[in-house]
């Protein structure tokens, strides 16, 4: 298996680095894999994870077949965000293990702790939309969806209009993609 070693570390916590990246590299000695890619991200905040998109896109590539943390709070803050990359990685077939949580979705009963943690999520998502409460990120990328049109019709690209509007290209593609699919339901 070739594996890659994910570390995050707050800038004021930098000490805790070198003792994640030896107990990874254990673990993946021990079960004879070799590590390919070994990463760190230091900052504080969840903008400060270079690094791991970096991973991401080594997994989408097929150059990894399993990311390896020391634990689950360094690869993701929130748990949207946790149940979106985990779920992506699964898709693509890569497997993903925090080893102090002894979490490893290489296994079938780890793959089946996720699916029962996404579906508890699931449920706690529509019980909270029962009861009116707001839950995820705030629309941010809504409020600018007069500008996105705008500088799509003045030709930039979703990237570029992304960059400027300081928002996720995803968020630009989906805006987009809703104005397209109403247009096109409206047309003959």
């Amino acid at each position: 298996m070739r594996a890659a070693l994910y570390a995050r570390v707050s800038t004021s916590d930098q000490q805790t680095l070198p003792m994640q990246l030896e107990e990874m590299t254990s673990y993946v000695t021990n079960r004879g894999w070799k590590i390919v890619n070994q990463v760190s991200d230091i900052g504080s905040g969840v903008s400060d994870r270079g690094k791991r998109e970096e991973l991401l896109q080594e997994a989408r590539r097929r150059k990894i077949d399993v990311i390896i943390v020391w634990k689950l709070d360094r690869w993701g803050r929130f748990l949207p965000d946790l149940v979106t990359s985990l779920r992506e990685l699964n898709d693509l077939g890569v497997g993903f293990i925090s080893l102090t949580e002894a979490l490893d979705l290489t296994t079938h009963t780890g793959r089946a702790m996720a699916g029962l943690l996404s579906e508890r999520i699931k449920a706690g998502i529509a019980q909270a939309r029962k009861k009116g409460k707001p839950h995820g990120r705030p629309k941010s990328a809504a409020l600018k969806e007069t500008k996105i049109k705008k500088l799509f019709k003045q030709g930039l690209s979703k990237s570029e209009i992304a960059r400027k509007l300081k928002i996720g290209r995803t968020s630009v593609i989906r805006i987009l993609a809703d104005e397209s699919s109403i247009s096109s339901f409206w047309s003959p």
